[in-house]
C-alpha cells in the first residue's frame, strides 16, 4: 500500500503546491507593481507546469531516464488529446487566430526539435538543455510582447490578484516550492515501484499515470474555461502548457542531469507531432473543435494507450 499512498499523496502535493507557489507568487509580484498581465503570463502560467517540472527534474536526478521524458511527453499527448477532446465534447472550441499560426505550428516545431535533440546520440544532454532554456526564453518574451499589444488594443483584460501579507507570501512560497519538491520525489519513487511490482517500464507508467497525475491542473483549468465559454483559453492553455513542457520542463532537468533518450521516446514524440498535426488539421478546416472530433480525439489516445500498454 505504501507505494499507492506515495503516489497519490505526491499528487496532492504537486498540485497543492503549485497552487500555493502561484498565489504567493502573484501576490508578491502584485506588491512590487509588477503588472497583472505580466503575472498571468509568466508565473501563473508555468504554475501549471510544476507538477510536470519537479517529477521530470526528479526522476532526472535519480536516473529514471524514462520517467523523465515520458512524463513529459504523455502530459502534452494526454493534454492535446483528453483536455481538448473533453472540451470540444463540452462546448465547441472556437480557435484563435494566434493559437492557430502561431503558437499551435511553434508547439509541433518544439516537439520537432526534441525529436532532433534527442535522436542525436539517443541523448538530451546539458547543452540540450540550454538550447531548450534559451528557445523557452525567447517565446516568453514574445509572448508577452503579444499579450501587451492586444491589451494596448483593448484585447485583453488584466486579472486581478490577490494581495497577501508579506508573511503569507514567504510562507506561500516556501511551502509551495517544499510540497512540490517533496510531491515529485513521492511520485517518482512511488511509480517506480509500482513500474516494477507490476513488471512493467517507467515509460509505460510515466506516459500514462503519471502523465495523467501531473496534467490535472490543465485538465481542470482548461474544462473550466470550457464551461465558462472562455473557449480560446481553454486549448490556448493547453498549446501553451505543450510548449512550457518541452522548453522549460526538459531543459531544467536536462540542465541538470543528461537524460537518455530510448527508442520508446523516439517513437512516443513522433505521435506527439502526428497527433498535433490532426487537431491542427481539425482546426484549420472548421476554424473549431467540435463534438465528432472531440469523439475523434479521445478514441485516438485510447487506441495509443492501448498499444503503449502491448509493447
Amino acid at each position: 500500500m505504501l507505494k499507492y499512498i506515495l503516489l497519490v499523496g505526491g499528487f496532492v502535493l504537486l498540485i497543492k503546491g503549485a497552487d500555493f507557489f502561484v498565489d504567493g507568487s502573484s501576490s508578491l509580484a502584485k506588491k512590487l507593481r509588477v503588472p497583472s498581465l505580466i503575472i498571468g503570463m509568466t508565473i501563473v502560467a508555468m504554475g501549471t507546469s510544476l507538477p510536470e517540472t519537479s517529477v521530470s527534474v526528479s526522476a532526472a536526478i535519480a536516473g529514471k531516464n524514462d520517467l523523465a521524458i515520458s512524463n513529459v511527453v504523455g502530459s502534452n499527448i494526454f493534454n492535446l488529446m483528453v483536455v481538448c477532446g473533453l472540451c470540444a465534447l463540452l462546448c465547441p472550441l472556437d480557435i484563435g487566430r494566434d493559437t492557430l499560426k502561431r503558437d499551435f505550428p511553434f508547439s509541433m516545431a518544439v516537439a520537432g526539435g526534441l525529436m532532433a535533440l534527442g535522436g542525436i546520440g539517443m541523448n538530451v544532454g546539458h547543452i540540450d538543455g540550454a538550447i531548450l532554456l534559451v528557445v523557452f526564453v525567447a517565446f516568453l518574451y514574445i509572448m508577452v510582447a503579444s499579450a501587451r499589444k492586444a491589451a494596448a488594443q483593448g484585447e485583453a483584460v488584466d486579472e486581478e490578484y490577490k494581495i497577501l501579507p508579506s508573511w503569507k507570501c514567504a510562507l506561500y512560497i516556501a511551502g509551495g516550492i517544499a510540497a512540490i519538491a517533496a510531491g515529485g520525489n513521492m511520485v517518482v519513487s512511488g511509480a517506480s515501484d509500482i513500474a516494477r511490482s507490476f513488471g512493467i517500464s517507467d515509460n509505460v507508467i510515466g506516459m500514462t499515470i503519471v502523465a495523467l497525475g501531473t496534467s490535472l491542473p490543465e485538465l481542470v483549468t482548461s474544462v473550466v474555461a470550457a464551461k465558462k465559454k472562455e473557449l480560446d483559453m481553454a486549448i490556448g492553455n493547453v498549446v501553451g502548457s505543450n510548449i512550457f513542457n518541452i522548453l522549460f520542463v526538459l531543459g531544467i532537468a536536462a540542465a541538470i542531469s543528461p537524460v537518455k533518450y530510448t527508442m520508446e521516446n523516439l517513437i512516443d514524440t513522433g505521435v506527439l507531432i502526428l497527433m498535433s498535426g490532426m487537431v491542427l488539421a481539425f482546426c484549420i478546416a472548421k476554424k473549431k473543435l467540435d463534438k465528432p472530433q472531440g469523439a475523434i480525439m479521445l478514441a485516438a489516445y485510447a487506441g495509443y494507450m492501448t498499444y503503449v500498454f502491448m509493447r
